[in-house]
């Protein structure tokens, strides 16, 4: 692995320059290195940052790739990392034409993560500098205490898609909000959750306080919240508990709560777990944007190494091949899923619908498609708003938000079925709908969606996480192993609530009866408590 040479150096610093005369930012400083594909191979399970901690499941996806490699030989284009300055790979035998397509790739994505609010918790430190401190703490811990530091590393693994990512986000938002007051709890909380008002005795209340403010503006307030009080004599005290409530509240994911809380943990000869599991919650914290922005960040890449590509005067003569290479990056498959594709296509989607004005109450008034198809403002405001959208957005919301029977029909979209030939013994598949909710149920399936659980103990000193159930059950594979590894890091038991599908008894059905084919089995959903004591996991159902 080298640096790139100053001939492609100077290459990338043109795009850089063609990319900022379009709106694109981001710091100047860049870094390129130069890889055969082997090297990417060994860089894969690290995330291809080579400063991440070792790890012996890292070996294993190695010789993985390594043999599906000398199978199926492949030249993978880009790899780049958001570090500061950011990192970029590129394989060694592209030729420059290549190359501008590639540089415009990267120069997307570094943009995408030093403006998307999802990305702004990594925007203060170096991620590879700060990897390289982890590994070599890791590989001190090695030397001193063995192999018990990769299986708190294993432990640790198992639930580091647990992590309270939104929380961390949460506290950037809340730099500059004001603390909730008393009186802010009295209407906000306490009428509404602890007295129940109804819609008439709130609307009262505030009357009661716009009043209170006009007979004394100065000392209004203050007379309107003691008269409260009075009235609530518990008033103070359910304020101050939900203010250390809301401190408090999503603070801890799992590890945190462990590293806190944990009474093994917390023992002398123990210390030194908590900050491998440190390392391994912020190593996860970091790669939490880039697993929920798939989507958006290829799309918005792949829509400017596209828009760029065509305007740059150097790749003259080279426009069949880049069809060629853009092709094979951005085609839309008909059966599956392209991150690439769809994202690039909704970005020009919106930039040609915000250019006609029609994100406006107006055109959602209209029914008639003739209408709508013709419909066109001139607002020309489209390039704006896919930078806010590049901004403020995420996967799921950009899914859920953009995604109209106008982009399906435009792009003639749909939901691919499948069934088996039983003649043939092969799948078939076939259109099973055009609808624009069914396209979004897809895609937003293909999401990254971490369960969310609850966590608390209870008098006996038992680790309980509550799965909050979402339509979608946990993978009972990983039950055991993950709950294993939660009870050695607590030190105690460890139970776990969730919801389970069960087939269900049809009505009426007697002992005898000839049990119904599988396509016609009926499923319910049921709670389950799985309990881990002593190694030995149990489970049973929950009335």
């Amino acid at each position: 692995m080298e640096l790139v040479s100053q001939h492609a150096k100077k290459i990338m610093e043109g795009c850089k320059e063609r990319a900022r005369d379009v709106g694109l930012t981001f710091q100047d400083e860049s870094l390129e290195y130069i890889v055969t594909n082997r090297d990417m191979l060994e860089l894969g399970p690290k995330n291809m940052i080579p400063t991440l901690y070792d790890y012996w499941v890292q070996d294993v996806e190695v010789l993985k790739e390594q043999g599906r490699y000398e199978l199926y030989p492949n030249n993978p284009y880009e790899t780049v990392i958001n570090t500061r300055p950011p990192i970029s790979f590129y394989n060694d035998n592209n030729p420059d034409w290549l190359n501008v397509m590639i540089f415009y790739h990267v120069i997307g994505h570094i943009d995408f993560f030093q403006n998307n609010l999802y990305f702004r918790h990594t925007w203060e430190y170096d991620f590879a500098a700060k990897a390289l401190s982890d590994k070599r703490l890791i590989a001190k811990m090695r030397s001193e205490k063995g192999r018990w530091v990769d299986y708190i590393i294993e432990f640790s693994r198992a639930v580091d898609n647990l992590v309270g990512y939104f929380n961390l986000l949460s506290e950037f938002s809340r730099e500059n909000t004001p603390p909730m007051t008393l009186l802010d709890f009295y209407f906000d909380v306490f009428l509404q959750q602890q007295e129940k008002q109804t819609v008439t005795g709130y609307v009262k209340e505030i009357e009661r306080y716009n009043e209170s403010i006009r007979e004394d503006p100065e000392k209004g307030e203050k007379l309107f919240l003691d008269d409260a009080k009075s009235k609530f004599t518990e008033l103070e005290t359910l304020y101050e508990k939900h203010k250390k409530e809301k401190d408090n509240s999503g603070k801890f994911d799992i590890l945190q709560f462990l590293v806190e809380n944990s009474e093994f943990l917390n023992q002398k000869e123990n210390i030194w777990m908590k900050s491998v599991i440190e390392v391994i919650r912020s190593t996860s914290l970091y790669f939490q944007p880039q697993i929920r922005t798939k989507i958006l960040n290829e799309g918005w890449a792949s829509y400017w190494h596209e828009e760029l590509f065509l305007r740059d005067d150097r790749i003259r003569g080279h426009e069949v091949e880049f069809g060629v290479v853009n092709a094979k990056v951005t085609s839309m498959p008909r059966v599956g899923l392209n991150p690439y594709a769809l994202g690039m296509r909704l970005f020009s989607y919106l930039e040609d619908q915000a250019d006609k004005g029609r994100f406006s109450l107006d055109f959602e008034r209209q029914l008639d498609s003739h209408i709508r198809r013709k419909y066109d403002t001139k607002s020309m405001k489209g390039r704006d708003f896919i930078f806010y959208v590049r901004e403020n957005f995420a996967d799921s919301r950009f899914v859920h938000s953009f995604i109209d029977q106008d982009f399906v029909d435009l792009h003639k979209l749909f939901v691919a079925g499948k069934k088996l030939n039983k003649e043939r013994m092969t799948w078939q598949y076939y259109v099973k709908s055009r609808k624009a909710e069914d396209y979004v149920e897809m895609v937003a399936n293909s999401l990254y969606h971490p369960p969310s659980v609850t966590i608390h103990v209870n008098d006996a000193g038992t680790l309980i996480l509550n799965h909050v159930f979402e339509n979608k059950p946990l993978v009972r594979d990983f039950v055991d192993g993950a709950l294993m590894g939660l009870e050695y890091l607590w030190g105690a038991p460890v139970c776990l609530y969730t919801t389970e599908q069960v087939p269900s008894k049809p009505d009426g059905m007697a002992m005898g009866d000839v049990k119904p084919e599988k396509d016609e089995v009926q499923f319910v959903w049921k709670r389950f408590r799985y309990t881990m004591k002593e190694r030995k996991l149990s489970r049973e159902l929950v009335e």
